[in-house]
């Protein structure tokens, strides 16, 4: 997995690879200041006949602003104004608020919840119409979570 810079999150420092568990990398960003992020790219994603940009979930720790388990997604297509995403692990669902081609969580108590579930889970499916109007289905397996997550917290903690 190539993790480019101009993708969600974005850094002006160098980005170093940390360690890969099973479907989830982990980075760090050298520099003032430091962040730690975990990152996976879709096992499947349909329709399959539709260009599509780089596809990412991102969990970051911005440890300098005190901000944990911040989770955006680069989804490779620019949504409409007001677009939403979803993300389903289990039988939970959470909805995001999109902005060009990213999605973000808006309330941080449920980006607690959408990581707890993500922990508990085995695969997770993240749902999103393009400003073109197509749907779009993106798998992905939640195979190393818990490992990448702890280790941004050993990098990135207090």
């Amino acid at each position: 997995m190539i993790v480019a810079l101009s993708t969600t999150p974005a850094f002006a420092q160098d980005v170093k690879l940390l360690q890969k568990y099973n479907d989830w990398s982990v980075y760090t960003a050298t520099g003032s200041p430091k962040v730690c992020f975990a990152v996976s790219q879709p096992t499947s994603s349909t329709p399959k006949n539709v260009r599509r940009g780089p596809i990412y979930f991102y969990i970051t720790d911005y440890p300098a602003d005190k901000v944990t388990g911040e989770i955006s997604l680069k989804m490779g297509y620019p949504f409409p104004a007001g677009g939403k995403a979803t993300v389903t692990v289990g039988n939970d669902k959470f909805e995001l608020f999109t902005k060009d081609e990213g999605a973000f969580v808006e309330k941080t108590a449920d980006e607690a919840k959408l990581v707890d579930s993500m922990k508990a889970g085995s695969s997770m499916k993240v749902q999103g119409r393009s400003a073109r109007g197509t749907d779009t289905g993106d798998n992905y397996s939640l195979s190393g979570i818990s490992d990448a997550l702890d280790r941004i917290a050993k990098e990135c903690g207090e």
